[in-house]
Order: C-alpha cells, then sequence, then structure tokens
C-alpha cells in the first residue's frame, strides 16, 4: 500500500499522540458487534477447524504453528518466555522489561529486591506492570512511584511471575498481526489495528461522572470506568483538560479499535520481517506496538513492540465498529485456516503438537490465576 498517505494525525502533547484523527462521529459510537458473547463469532472457527481437523488428520495443529512457544501462544503462554526468544536484531525492538516471582519473602524485601533488579535493567520510574500468565489487558497497571510498585506486589497472587516494563516514550499504540510460513523467508502483515485510548475533555463545570454519560461511547460503557475511577467522579475537570478513561490497549477494557489496514507498507512488511526472523520459532500472531507517528510507523521507524503475543491472537481490526458481521467472520475464518496451513508445516518438519489435555489444563490454570490479579487500570 501506498507510504505517502496524507494523514493527519493528533499532535504532541495529547492522549492518543501520533494517532491518526479519529472519524467523524457517525452516530455509529458503539458497533453491534463489539461486545457480543464470543461464542458468536467463534463457532464458525471451531466448525471450519473441526473440517480443517479432518483434512489434515490432526485437531491440534494449531498448538505448534510457534513451535518454541508453550502451546504455540494458544493459552497458558509466558510473556517474559517469548520475548527472551528475540536475538541481537530483535531485541533492540522491544521496550526493555525484567521479570519478578512473587514470594513468600516479606513485602519490604520484595519491594527492595524490585527496585535493585529495575535499577540493574536502568528503568526508571513510571514503568508498567503487568502479569507474565494473561491475556486481553488484565492486572495491568501503570506504576508511577515506589509505594504502587509495593502495593502492586501486595496484591499479585503469591508463585505467580510478573513483568516490570519500560513505558514506552510514544503514546500511539497498535496491534500487528503477522503471519510467515516456516518454509518461507518474508511474512505479511494481515492486520493493523489502531488502538485508541478513551478519554473525554473537561468543560469546567461537569463533573467526570457526567462527562462519562454524556459520551456517546463512555456513556455506553461507564460500567467499565465507574469502578476504575470511583475516587474522581466528582471531580470537575478544567475547560479543554482531556482525562485517560483507561491505560491498558485492551478492548475489553474501553479501548476504542479502528481498521488501520490502508497503513500496512511494504517498508513496515520489511522491518516486522527483519525483527521476527530473529524471534526464535515465531511465525504466527499479533505484536502489540506503540509508536512515535503513523507516517514514521508505516515507514518502519520509530516504534518499539509491547508484547508478542501467539496463536490465539485475533485480527483486532475486526472490532471497528464500521466492520460488518460478514467481515468478521471472513477474517477470522482466514486467519484460523492459516493458523492450521502452518501447523500443518511445523509438524512435517518434525515438531510435535501439545496433547489436548495439556491444552485444557493450561486454560485451567491460566483462568483460575486471572480471578487473583490486580485491578487494571
Amino acid at each position: 500500500m501506498n507510504s505517502k498517505l496524507s494523514t493527519p494525525y493528533i499532535e504532541a502533547g495529547k492522549i492518543n499522540a501520533g494517532m491518526p484523527y479519529l472519524e467523524e462521529d457517525t452516530g455509529v459510537s458503539v458497533s453491534s458487534y463489539e461486545f457480543m458473547p464470543s461464542w458468536v463469532f467463534y463457532t464458525p472457527v471451531v466448525l471450519q477447524s473441526l473440517l480443517l481437523a479432518v483434512r489434515y488428520g490432526d485437531i491440534r495443529l494449531p498448538l505448534v504453528a510457534n513451535p518454541t512457544i508453550f502451546l504455540s501462544g494458544m493459552v497458558g503462554e509466558s510473556k517474559h518466555d517469548i520475548l527472551v526468544l528475540a536475538g541481537p536484531v530483535a531485541k533492540p525492538w522491544i521496550s526493555p522489561f525484567i521479570s519478578l516471582i512473587k514470594t513468600r519473602d516479606s513485602l519490604d524485601d520484595q519491594d527492595t529486591h524490585a527496585k535493585q533488579e529495575l535499577e540493574k535493567a536502568n528503568l526508571t520510574f513510571p514503568i508498567v506492570a503487568k502479569p507474565d500468565l494473561g491475556c486481553r489487558g488484565v492486572g495491568v497497571k501503570l506504576v508511577k512511584n515506589e509505594q504502587q510498585l509495593k502495593s502492586y506486589i501486595d496484591s499479585y497472587p503469591l508463585g505467580a511471575r510478573y513483568l516490570l516494563q519500560e513505558k514506552a516514550p510514544y503514546e500511539a499504540e497498535a496491534g500487528v498481526f503477522y503471519v510467515r510460513y516456516p518454509n518461507e523467508s518474508k511474512g505479511k502483515i494481515i492486520s493493523i489495528t489502531l488502538k485508541y485510548t478513551p478519554s473525554v475533555v473537561g468543560d469546567g463545570v461537569c463533573t467526570l461522572k457526567e462527562l462519562i454519560e454524556q459520551s456517546p461511547r463512555a456513556g455506553k460503557l461507564s460500567h467499565l470506568y465507574f469502578p476504575r475511577h470511583e475516587d474522581k467522579l466528582d471531580w470537575v475537570l478544567p475547560e479543554g483538560e482531556e482525562f485517560q478513561l483507561a491505560f491498558a490497549g485492551s478492548h475489553s477494557r474501553g479501548s476504542i479499535f479502528r481498521d488501520g489496514n490502508k497503513y500496512i507498507t511494504e517498508q513496515l512488511t520489511r522491518k516486522m520481517d527483519e525483527i521476527l526472523a530473529d524471534v526464535d520459532g515465531y511465525y504466527y500472531g499479533r505484536l502489540d506496538v506503540k509508536f512515535r507517528d503513523i507516517h514514521s510507523f508505516m515507514e518502519g521507524e520509530n516504534f518499539t513492540i509491547l508484547e508478542l503475543n501467539g496463536a490465539s491472537s485475533e485480527a483486532a481490526h475486526i472490532w471497528d465498529r464500521n466492520t460488518p458481521l460478514k467481515e468478521i467472520y471472513k477474517t477470522l475464518l482466514s486467519q484460523y485456516r492459516m493458523l492450521f496451513e502452518i501447523g500443518a508445516q511445523q509438524k512435517k518438519l518434525g515438531h510435535r503438537p501439545a496433547s489436548i489435555k495439556t491444552l485444557i489444563g493450561a486454560w485451567k490454570e491460566e483462568k483460575e490465576l486471572m480471578k487473583h490479579y490486580p485491578m487494571t487500570d
């Protein structure tokens, strides 16, 4: 696609700086499909998967598409274990992080140890704390100081690993879905999802609660924002001041997703080929990235990778409010077809898929652990 699109973007210093401007409100603030139960969309995927399993003779093929990642990243994968697969070419493109495990040591000792490890890694506040095991932004928090770090450790489940990662220097965020077949040196980007942080703007009169209620979109998702900002709902924001309603770039947490496929370029694809060829065993999944501005991102420059997600990733541009149901189904079926194809090739190369019993066990473990994570920002 053309890398010279004259797209205006949000100026520096503002929430979502560097992102293309959101299109004008068409009266459709929330799609009819955005928050429907997942079974509505994934029932056809399951049916197709059963047919593909018959065709290839193995239902487990998606579990080996990324052979170096536990269950290919379908469930139960460690963020730490995926990120450390990066070699010397890929590593500079990944936001620096450390990982720690909540132990039975005193809170003061764990806090001291965490700060020591941060210092060794040259990481300073603010940082992003997140569970090593989990999805959809659960347990992600922006940690601004030592007291908040101590509080995060205190609220974290015993024996579980968490990451402390550099807060990206950019505000703009996207999900980039990348696919490469094992017998090919070049891959392709099949989806770019632009992730907008939800916010309201003060008028010097209304309280935060009133601003949320009056917002065409935020008002319909107040059940997500009211508990998160319970202690601030009576604030009156000065005129023109933006207030960020969510931090984690997850659709289920209220972030606004837009179809960014027109921003896919040859330059960006080549850069992803270069980086991901140096991530051992990574062939299929979504990268969560932050970037300076949309134009330099299209050139394959000025971005940092926050996470590498595996086989359970979605081409999340489908949750754009203007995406028709037919396109949602078409995209999901296409990406899972590719997942089976890649898995089949990996099996031919000698990689052995894990058992369904292992998959179910990992799903149960992750689901139970997520119940005990701190509240998401």
